[in-house]
């Protein structure tokens, strides 16, 4: 198959850096290659689940298809996880320089090049794209078929007028971003994450609807880098799921930055102007309006299940939520699996890299790997980071599990003292009356790095009795886990116990 790069919808400009990414993930003359025999696997859809799955089982010798009909990488690698990075990256920076004076550094005439913060994060998504490219994967003895696909048969699959024969098949074709509805949105234009990042200049207004982590983090990260920012949410604050201390945080640091908050909001009606893009909308039972000259829609996202022909080969699927998949990550037909964004509440990337180690086991080797044993965390990357994993104390109300909870903030560790960074906590749940883990928050500016260490005691059976004999070099923030695991072990100095140690002293005085 022979593509021309123009036909790549979605990326601009087409400068260097994006000539380069599509050179690896749509190569523009990328020749399919010729089916031959029956495929062990194939897969269709390579984000982050379907790369993992084609990679890895080729790697232990199947033979392997990929199937993909946009970019190589998925939403990760092209309009997620990297270039939000990338972006946020540079929006600290921003925040750093002009926050220095509180540290006695004072920088003057600080300005931000917006034009030159997307550029590198174009070169920077170029650089990793290598990673995820064609070539690469073909190396590794994955046939990439690039086109449209869709099941033809029981064991068949078409794509580019070929078809593929297949003993199992997994679905990997993601999800995208879900357009509100709202009256004009569409006619006046508006940006999801698969389009924002193509600006190249700054909007002076922007307006992001949705309060969860994609409205979140681009509206704090487009506001750093000096847009006029007003976040739509309909909850009563951000990020609500999220745990509410935590959530309470992060909404305090938006409002001390300038970001305009207005909560239990709905826009109702979008109308382009000259001047602008006005919404309107409903606060309190007040309507009201602003108006904007970029509009981000970060609310929800939708499984990309149509035009595969799933009725074909029995697949049941929801078109709001997504691909039917039991515990094993099966679909309603036995040979046929789902992974990721297609099939799975938890919508990440490395989620569904975890989940796509399971389902090589499941689909080639008779494993029997649940999605429910998976221990989780996650991350949003707002400043200061929100990471979480296991339950929250909500949930474990809602079950009937009783739990004790330590709670160390930030204020009373030194290292958190010293960096300027006093908001936020470490808070861990373990089953009441033991030191066992249920779940854990930790709200700071690197909490997703910290997180790793609890997950890592959750999967290994490890409980606070344990992380409070992990030495933390001095100072670290991350002390704060072993404070809240010290705390665990005071509670064990029960009054009995502590007259038991008074005894034992007094006789050797």
């Amino acid at each position: 198959m022979k593509e021309e790069t123009g036909q790549v919808a979605g990326l601009s400009p087409m400068d260097e850096a994006n000539q380069e990414l599509i050179s690896q993930v749509h190569p523009p003359r990328w020749e399919n290659p010729r089916p031959s025999g029956r495929y062990n696997l194939v897969v269709i859809g390579a984000g982050a689940g379907g790369l993992v799955t084609a990679a890895g089982s080729a790697g232990l010798g199947a033979r392997v298809a990929l199937l993909e009909r946009h970019l190589l990488g998925g939403d990760c690698l092209n309009v997620g996880c990297v270039p939000s990075k990338c972006v946020i990256r540079a929006s600290r920076a921003s925040a750093d320089a002009r926050d220095g004076e509180r540290f006695g550094v004072k920088v003057s005439g600080t300005e931000v090049d917006f034009t030159a913060v997307m550029a590198r994060m174009r070169r920077v998504r170029a650089r990793i794209s290598h990673h995820d490219s064609a070539e690469r994967l073909r190396s590794l003895g994955v046939d990439v078929f690039l086109g449209d696909a869709r099941f033809s048969g029981p064991d068949a699959v078409e794509v580019g007028g070929q078809t593929l024969r297949f003993r199992k098949a997994v679905i990997a074709t993601g999800a995208r971003a879900v357009q509100p509805r709202v009256e004009g949105l569409e006619e006046a234009g508006y940006r999801t994450n698969e389009t924002v990042f193509n600006l190249t200049e700054r909007p002076r207004r922007l307006a992001c609807i949705g309060g969860g982590p994609i409205g979140c983090e681009l509206a704090q990260a487009f506001y750093r880098l000096g847009c006029e920012v007003v976040l739509f949410h309909g909850g009563r604050h951000l990020l609500n799921r999220e745990d509410e201390d935590a959530a309470a945080i992060v909404q305090k640091a938006f409002v001390r930055e300038g970001i305009r908050l207005v909560l239990g909001s709905r826009p109702t009606r979008v109308e382009k102007r000259p001047t602008g893009k006005r919404i309107s909308f409903d606060s309190g039972g007040t309507g009201e309006s602003v108006e904007v000259d970029e509009i981000l829609a970060g609310a929800g996202r939708t499984p990309n299940v149509e035009g595969l022909d799933l009725e074909t080969v029995g697949v049941e699927y929801d078109p709001k939520k997504g691909i039917k998949v039991n515990d094993f990550l099966q679909t309603t037909n036995p040979r046929i699996y789902a992974v990721g964004d297609i099939c799975m509440d938890w919508k990440f990337t490395h989620a569904a890299d975890a989940a796509a180690r399971l389902v090589i086991g499941n689909a080639l080797f008779l494993g029997r790997g649940r999605l429910s044993q998976l221990t989780m965390p996650w991350c949003t990357y707002t400043d200061p980071e929100v990471a979480h994993v296991g339950m929250y104390e909500r949930e474990a109300r809602d079950r009937g599990v009783e739990v004790d909870t330590f709670v160390r903030e930030f204020k009373e560790v030194d290292r958190a003292l010293a960096d300027g960074e006093e908001e936020g906590f470490v808070k861990v749940h373990v089953w009441k009356g033991t030191d066992r883990i249920a779940g854990a928050t930790i709200v700071a500016r690197h909490a997703g790095e910290m997180i790793n260490e609890v997950t890592l005691a959750m999967v290994g059976g490890l409980g606070l009795k344990t992380l409070a004999r992990v030495i933390h070099p001095y100072p670290t923030q991350a002390e704060a886990i072993r404070h809240v695991a010290d705390q665990y072990n005071r509670t064990r100095l029960t009054p009995r116990v502590k007259a038991m140690m008074a005894r034992w002293l007094s006789w050797w005085r």
